[in-house]
């Protein structure tokens, strides 16, 4: 359990991770401040549709390799 913990944290530390978690910060403190411009918004939006994107790939490249095909 606890080499589960480590490995997602030692993940989670990637600069891609950090990236969006600050992105993520200053998009929430935006947002409480009202002052969310369009092109922070769209910027913001690109950087999280790339690592979802990622994510997602990652895990259908797990399923892939395992032969795991859903039949």
């Amino acid at each position: 359990m606890s080499e589960i913990i480590l490995k997602r944290l030692g993940t989670l530390m990637s600069v891609k991770s950090l990236v969006t978690l600050v992105l993520t910060g200053v998009f929430a403190y935006m947002a409480c401040a009202s002052r969310i411009s369009q092109d922070f918004m769209t910027i913001y939006a690109v950087i999280i549709a790339f690592y979802f994107g990622t994510q997602s790939q990652k895990v259908q490249d797990m399923v892939d390799q395992q032969g795991g095909d859903g039949t």
